[in-house]
């Protein structure tokens, strides 16, 4: 498997299935369930694409590997697209996923955010 294949499949799930349960059923699990389905998605991941890419998933990772030289900037640049549209895509899918949810609206919901009264972000409840 490409590495960059492995970096977008591993950033895809973390995405998918970290803000997937806090979008989903945030209000049911609350902050540990969240926080377990963010831990297990990476761990599932680590043990899946590790061997071929080092389970990154993360641009801030790629990038501190390079500054620690254990990765060029180029090879740097192209897992952070594959990572950035791993998440992108991930996104969507969760929307479509979200959309089928009675009672669920974008705009008043989210993505596994909420928005406060001012337009600031606060934490989910």
């Amino acid at each position: 498997m490409n590495k960059q294949v492995a970096e977008f499949i591993g950033t895809f799930t973390l995405v998918l299935l970290g803000c997937g349960s806090a979008v989903l059923a945030g209000a049911d699990i609350g902050l540990t369930g969240i926080s377990f389905a963010f831990g297990l998605a990476l761990i599932g991941m680590a043990y899946g694409i590790g061997p071929v890419s080092g389970c990154h998933i993360n641009p801030a990772v790629s990038l501190g590997m390079v500054a620690a030289g254990r990765m060029t900037l180029p090879e740097a640049i192209k897992y952070i697209i594959a990572q950035v549209a791993g998440a992108i895509v991930a996104a969507a899918v969760l929307w479509v996923i979200a959309s089928g949810k009675a009672g669920y609206s974008l705009a008043e919901n989210g993505l596994g955010q909420k928005v406060g009264v001012r337009g600031t972000l606060v934490s989910i409840r």
